[in-house]
Formats: structure tokens, C-alpha cells, sequence
């Protein structure tokens, strides 16, 4: 707060607060505690209200928690159109929505695809049922040798997909120019290691029948 005491310019008051305050600023200062009746500085105020609730920003977070994939625009459209919970928020800008994603430490991430029907009750029935069934084989008084059958495809004209070279310069490797057909190989493995193999070009069919 400046002094206004009879004894000082306004240039001497100026030079109290800060070396290089002009008196001219001072004279306005003044004048502008006078005009207004008081001798304290106004609490610090400015800026816009807050938007967006805790509770709504919590159930933003909850809308990426139920579909990793969804967008921001995406978001956007869910808050505008819920008039539920965001009944007071008529309009939301995109960048709004990433500041609340990116403050509850939420983060853009590369999508690891999962099957759904792999955690479905059923499956989890089904994988249950075979672990129990491979107990009871393993307890049981006549003697089961396990076997496992698994096969994969390849093409030998498969190459990196990333290199390195100078800056400027594009990393090539050498390929022939057609890429021909796709080979499966499939294989048996038992307690002693592999017991079959077979490669085949293209895909085959393997029909189990257990006696």
C-alpha cells in the first residue's frame, strides 16, 4: 500500500514501493483509493469459473474406463447430449476435455486387443472344467501322456519393418520380387520333446478324434 503522508511527493511515495514507479502511476493509484474509500488492496480475483464439477469430471473418467477407446470428440458429444449429469454444461471444448483426462493421470496409450468371448463366464467355465479334468488325469491309477499340438504360419519373404540408416537416407533391405506362398508348420511335443512335425504350404486342417 502506498503512503500518502503530507511530508512526501508523489514521486517520494513512488520511490517507497518500487525505484523506477512513475509519479504519474502513483497519482492514478491514489485517486483511485480515494475515489473508491478504502486503504487496502482487493483480494485477488479474475479469471472464469470452474466448469466442470468433481463429480463430473469423475464420471468423464468413468466414460474412458468402460471404452478405452473412445475419443475426445467422442466425449465431447457424451457430455453435451447427457443432461443428466452434465445439465449445466451446454458446451465443452476439446481441450477442456483432455486437461480433466490428462489431470486424473489418464494418458494416450497403445490399444492391446483382447477377445472378448475370451473372459466371457463360459470360457472361464470351459478353461476351469480342462484344469480339473488334467488334475484328475495326473491323480488318476492308469498312466496319461499329455500331448500338445500347435501350429503357426510363416512366409519366408517376411522382413523387418523398422531400420536404421543415416538421417536423409532410407533404410532398405533386399526382397524378392514376388512373395510367395504361406507355409504352416505344425507340431506335436510331448514330455521328451518334439514327437512330429510337419510343415505345409498354406493352410491345412488338423481333426483331432480322442477315444
Amino acid at each position: 500500500m502506498l503512503s500518502t503522508q503530507p511530508c512526501l511527493t508523489m514521486r517520494e511515495a513512488g520511490l517507497r514501493v518500487q525505484p523506477n514507479l512513475n509519479r504519474y502511476t502513483v497519482a492514478g493509484i491514489v485517486q483511485t483509493f480515494q475515489r473508491e474509500n478504502r486503504t487496502e488492496r482487493l483480494p485477488v480475483g479474475g479469471g472464469r469459473e470452474r466448469l466442470l464439477s468433481p463429480e463430473q469430471e469423475t464420471e468423464i473418467v468413468n466414460m474412458v474406463l468402460q471404452n478405452n477407446a473412445i475419443t475426445l470428440r467422442q466425449l465431447r458429444r457424451n457430455i453435451i447430449e447427457n443432461n443428466y449429469v452434465f445439465q449445466n454444461v451446454p458446451s465443452v471444448s476439446i481441450s477442456t476435455v483432455d486437461r480433466v483426462l490428462r489431470k486424473h493421470q489418464l494418458r494416450m496409450k497403445q490399444i492391446y486387443r483382447v477377445p472378448f468371448s475370451r473372459n466371457s463366464d463360459r470360457v472361464k467355465e470351459l478353461r476351469h472344467n480342462y484344469v480339473q479334468r488334467i488334475l484328475d488325469m495326473e491323480v488318476a491309477a492308469q498312466e496319461h501322456k499329455l500331448i500338445f499340438i500347435d501350429e503357426a504360419g510363416l512366409n519366408l519373404a517376411k522382413h523387418r519393418r523398422r531400420g536404421r540408416n543415416y538421417i536423409g537416407q532410407r533404410a532398405i533391405i533386399e526382397e524378392p520380387g514376388q512373395r510367395g506362398g504361406n507355409i504352416t508348420m505344425c507340431a506335436a511335443i510331448g514330455i521328451n520333446g518334439v514327437i512330429h512335425q510337419h510343415a505345409n504350404l498354406g493352410p491345412y486342417t488338423v481333426i483331432l478324434h480322442s477315444s
